[in-house]
């Protein structure tokens, strides 16, 4: 029996969400002059070499605080960050709040006090915006919608992963999930979000970098598929070398998910030329000291982890991702 019914459950993602938004793009068909809407941040030329980014995000995230941040930081950095893997050097954001009525006060102030923070410390401002209230129990609490405006001269393509590429990491990876998981669950760990703005680290590195992304949704097992896909290549990841906290993995071994599929939402995972990885790390590591190669790439289809006893397939999360996490 045919139904008309959005086959998607909250919190669903992978090869779900992708079909999703492949049926919605067929009604939207006239792009004028801009590339690239479907990696992070859409581009156009702006004039003299340079080039316009634009890119929007919805946050909605349970509980909307948490160690190390809350909805508002999330907000605003996965904006910067959006930009930031494509190169742009992010200028201004747009904040929308959808609030439920009744939503404690004191609470949206202490999320407007997050985004005002890191909108003074990366210089970027908030420069418009659009507030709904909605009735009790027709949104959960308050959800964050943030456009960003950024410029740049050098488009980095999600698409860009290329045979003899190093696969490098920022940092420990699925923080911000893991974070999520054990603040729902009760479970005492020195853990907190890795949520940060990236536009720093990738600038540092941003000559040396073919492709980048920030494994939010999915994780790095997503992103990093995607990223293959596009590329028509294949990555083999060595697992020895992916940077996850002891207490991740603890975590993930007890609520029996995999550390592959948490999201980070400070971290960028990137192709680099083999001979330049090891200087990127060096560079990275300024900013955390667990940056690191964690794979390569070479001729061939799909993503692949080494192990000790040999290389398996890592596939693309499928059906209901760990939800409401960003």
């Amino acid at each position: 029996m045919k139904t008309d019914k959005i086959q998607l459950s909250a919190g669903g993602g992978g090869q779900e969400s992708e079909a999703l938004i492949e049926k919605i793009r067929k009604f939207l068909g006239y792009q004028g002059k801009w590339h690239g809407q479907n990696e992070d941040s859409a581009v156009t030329k702006s004039g003299q070499g340079e080039f316009l980014f634009f890119t929007t995000d919805s946050y909605t995230v349970s509980p909307l605080f948490f160690p190390g941040g809350d909805i508002g930081t999330l907000a605003i950095n996965g904006t910067i960050n959006d930009l930031a893997v494509r190169g742009a050097k992010p200028l201004a954001i747009s904040l929308g709040l959808i609030i439920e009525e009744g939503f404690s006060e004191s609470d949206l102030k202490k999320v407007l006090r997050s985004i005002g923070r890191i909108s003074d410390q990366e210089k970027v401002p908030v420069v418009t915006g659009d507030t709904k209230v909605m009735g009790k129990g027709k949104v959960d609490g308050l959800v964050i919608n943030t456009s960003g405006l950024g410029t740049g001269t050098k488009i980095i393509p999600n698409s860009g992963l290329r045979p003899g590429n190093k696969i490098v990491a920022s940092g420990t990876l699925g923080d911000h999930g893991a974070t999520i998981l054990a603040n729902r669950f009760d479970y005492e760990s020195a853990l907190r979000t890795d949520c940060q703005p990236l536009w720093s680290q990738i600038k540092s590195v941003q000559k040396h970098l073919t492709a980048c992304k920030d494994p939010t949704r999915g994780g790095l097992a997503a992103i990093i598929n995607e990223m293959a896909s596009k590329a028509k290549v294949k990555v083999a990841l060595d697992e020895g070398a992916i940077p996850f906290r002891k207490e991740t993995k603890a975590l993930c071994d007890i609520l029996g998910v995999s550390p592959y599929e948490l999201a980070s939402e400070g971290r960028l995972v990137a192709g680099v030329a083999a001979k330049q990885a090891e200087a990127v790390v060096k560079k990275l590591q300024k900013f955390d000291k667990k940056a690191a190669i964690i794979g390569s790439v070479s001729r061939g289809q799909g993503v692949y982890l080494k192990t000790k006893i040999g290389e398996r397939k890592l596939p693309v999360p499928e059906g209901k991702l760990v939800p409401r996490i960003c």
